[in-house]
């Protein structure tokens, strides 16, 4: 059960963040649970091998590069979903985070 209402609660910051920001476009609420579904693989599967491959850069930029590797999950998962589309790359990252401040509170509320 603790792993439908986290599925929802990511759906909902994304949608929440979609409709915030103006370059990120996000067709209806079916399709931001298809998002939060496959940026779960994607953060899973891909971001581990992202994370290692670009270790010395993450460094030298205090960590600051994770930024970048989350823009690049998230249009990734553009290119994936049809229904969801991400304008930029700036537009990636400033969902990223509106993204994760969301979930964080969502998840504090449903917990």
């Amino acid at each position: 059960m603790g792993l439908l209402i986290k599925l929802l609660v990511n759906a909902l910051a994304v949608f929440g963040a979609a409709y915030l920001l103006p370059g990120v476009h996000v067709k209806d609420f079916k399709t931001a649970l298809v998002v939060a579904i496959i940026l779960g693989l994607l953060n899973f599967f891909v971001k581990p091998v992202l994370m290692f491959l670009t270790f010395p850069i993450t460094i030298i930029t205090l960590g600051l590069f994770l930024l970048v590797i989350n823009a690049i999950i998230i249009k990734l998962c553009a290119n994936l979903v049809e229904g969801f589309k991400v304008d930029g790359w700036w537009w990636a990252i400033i969902f990223s985070i509106i993204v994760s401040f969301f979930t964080a509170i969502l998840e504090s509320i449903f917990e």
